[in-house]
């Protein structure tokens, strides 16, 4: 399965993949930037030649490095350490490179403005995951979600439930620098604080701390 960020090497130093300028061409289009064939394709890349050259994938954030289909005898190790210094500002502007935070390491004291930020992220939650597909495409958002997720939602998942994809998203969205239609920043200065919001159906939760305790409840329906 080919996700972002995909690339290809000959096994002489040389290395194929869709910068920016192609990207942003395909964003509204079925191609994939980070499909492999679609890449050898695009490259005008010979049919008979196409084994010859190895598939890699590489994470950005996570920097999880990743030989898909390597051809024997290349250097699989310098294909890694020219990737870890690729210029992803070449590859999508927007995207920043950060380490991924988990907000769940103490229990923190609920303040007014935390209040505020929780009633602000209740008026915005449901437009966070489209706003980002439609700005840097759905291989690059898919990607950061899934590290950002595997990295502390899924441990988060396991003590308050499903609510928290959209505090996920939420944060997941501080890795672009686009201009959103609305502003998720009230969740993401909860979850660096290290309160995750949750809903659940009824009443919204400020969970914190290693086991997700529930240090502040509000009651929509009360107001």
């Amino acid at each position: 399965m080919c996700s972002f960020f995909s690339f290809l090497g000959d096994g002489y130093g040389n290395y194929k993949y869709c910068d920016w300028d192609t990207r942003k061409k395909w964003l509204k289009t079925d191609k994939s930037p980070d499909s492999h064939t679609t890449i050898l394709t695009h490259f005008k890349i010979p049919a008979k030649m196409q084994d010859r050259w190895s598939k890699y994938e590489f994470n950005p954030i996570t920097k999880q490095f990743t030989v898909d289909q390597g051809v024997d005898g290349h250097d699989h190790a310098s294909a890694e350490a020219w990737v870890n210094a690729l210029n992803f500002k070449d590859v999508v502007p927007a995207l920043v490179v950060k380490p991924i935070f988990n907000p769940l390491f103490k229990i923190q004291k609920v303040t007014n403005k935390d209040i505020a930020l929780l009633k602000e992220w209740d008026s915005v939650r449901d437009s966070v995951r489209a706003s980002v597909r439609d700005s840097v495409g759905a291989s690059v958002r898919d990607s950061v979600w899934a590290s950002v997720w595997d990295s502390v939602g899924a441990s988060v998942w396991d003590s308050v439930g499903a609510s928290v994809r959209d505090s996920v998203g939420a944060y997941t969205s501080s890795y672009f620098d686009v201009k959103y239609k609305y502003n998720f920043s009230s969740c993401v200065e909860l979850w660096n604080k290290g309160l995750v919001p949750t809903f659940d159906g009824t009443n919204w939760h400020l969970c914190s701390g290693k086991n997700a305790k529930i240090v502040y409840t509000w009651n929509k329906g009360e107001e």
